[in-house]
């Protein structure tokens, strides 16, 4: 993997009902491969992870009322997508919201050409399904923080190369 990481931070967003908010992504080239996976992206110059990951929110799920809490968790992957290998070092932060209302007026070129829609689960729902999720390992990780609460200090996940 390249030294040349970017900059990610994601949220992990959680209506009252304790519903997370996924997108649902396809490869431009061979839409019949698709995941899931959380509102997110870049942190831009000047911008910190915690207004990078507002903004991302704001621009891919139209919600701008969200209480962003602690990083729950960070991970380094590496993906190919639309032609180029991704490297990431993602931070992944804890957000609720009240507002359920979703809208996807602000997605980027590459994001119109790459997600399908977005859709709330419930963490029974993300345990059931056959359906490839990003983090693999999302549904055990949501049922941990909906039964303990944030960890005390951010947890570091194994990496993701795919």
């Amino acid at each position: 993997m390249s030294a040349e990481l970017r900059e990610v931070a994601r949220v992990i967003l959680l209506d009252p009902a304790d519903r997370v908010l996924l997108m649902h992504g396809f490869e431009p080239a061979d839409p019949a491969r698709t995941w899931w996976f959380t509102p997110g992206g870049g942190v831009e110059p000047g911008e910190t992870h915690e207004e990078a990951a507002l903004r991302e929110v704001r621009e891919e799920t139209g919600i701008d009322a969200v209480d962003l809490g602690p990083v729950l968790w960070s991970r380094v992957c590496s993906f190919p997508f639309d032609g180029r290998r991704w490297n990431q070092d993602e931070r992944y932060f804890l957000g609720r919201t009240t507002r359920t209302a979703t809208a996807m007026d602000g997605l980027t070129p590459l994001e119109q050409r790459s997600v399908a829609g977005l859709r709330w689960w419930t963490s029974a729902e993300l345990s059931a399904t056959r359906e490839t999720v990003y983090p693999t390992r999302l549904a055990g990780l949501l049922r941990t923080l909906l039964d303990e609460g944030p960890p005390a200090a951010p947890v570091v996940l194994a990496p993701e190369i795919v």
